[in-house]
């Protein structure tokens, strides 16, 4: 990587990360690739609103997406681009084909890119390729790459098993990513193991939308116990009866180190 392409990446990070905390909230909001137009993102620059207003570090979106909910209005929030997508219709979900290039991404203003990758999936090979030569691409010009390092397949009976996430987590690093999305273990004890083994920041997937709000903020707070970066977190926020709130809640735990019992009384 050269000396520019250096300061590009690191000037993109300090708009998606916190200055203060050095720790990040992501709202993934590319669900309707995957399963279409589900409550809470019918109306995307609503939602990337609602979000922005709560704190949001960035929101993550499909390219096509970008023009119909991002910026020229309300608070900044800074914009990663997701180039991976497959279908909830499609013979096979788990795999995620690239659907856009990162020289696309600089166009649209993006300040980083995110890949997704099903490690034991059947055409884990072939994601493994896409995450390799996307970094490449975000090396060369200075963009910083986010590798969603998800344990899934058929030969995965656990996806939150520690030593199966410590495994995916490390693979997104040694691939080129800047930053690594995935599955909580359960516990801080176990998800401190993954850390210590992933050499760049590790940021925690909400998964599917919990029971109850403080389990899921005991959740996001036992992580950063654990070491983590932040989240980046969707349906849990983009569906929760106030968005705006949630957000705030979580960046509440993420950036000011507060308890999930301190955090969930700004639900209330």
């Amino acid at each position: 990587m050269s000396a520019l392409s250096e300061i590009g990446k690191s000037v993109r990070i300090e708009r998606i990360m916190n200055r203060d905390s050095g720790n990040t909230v992501i709202i993934p909001l590319d669900h309707g690739i995957s399963v279409g137009p589900i409550k809470g993102l019918v109306n995307l620059a609503d939602m990337v609103d609602k979000v922005a207003k709560g704190g949001a570090n960035a929101v993550l979106q499909q390219k096509g997406m970008v023009r119909h909910g991002h910026r020229g209005y309300g608070s900044d929030v800074g914009l990663i681009v997701h180039m991976s997508a497959s279908t909830s219709l499609g013979p096979d979900p788990n795999n995620k084909v690239q659907v856009c290039q990162v020289e696309e991404c600089l166009k649209m203003g993006a300040d980083a890119v995110s890949v997704h990758i099903n490690i034991g999936s059947e055409t884990e090979s072939d994601q493994l390729c896409i995450l390799g030569c996307v970094a490449e691409r975000c090396d060369f010009w200075g963009m910083p790459l986010v590798a969603m390092m998800y344990p899934r397949g058929k030969n995965i009976s656990n996806p939150n098993a520690p030593d199966v996430v410590a495994h995916a987590a490390r693979a997104g690093a040694e691939l080129g990513a800047d930053i690594v999305k995935t599955n909580y273990t359960g516990d801080p004890d176990t998800f401190r193991h993954v850390v210590e083994g992933c050499p760049v920041p590790v940021v925690i997937a909400g998964g599917p939308k919990t029971e109850t709000d403080m389990e899921f903020l005991q959740m996001i707070e036992g992580a950063i116990e654990a070491g983590a970066r932040g989240v980046a977190i969707g349906r849990n926020v983009f569906q929760a009866e106030d968005p705006t709130k949630m957000t705030r809640a979580i960046s509440a735990i993420v950036h000011l180190d507060k308890t999930a019992e301190e955090a969930i009384k700004i639900l209330k």
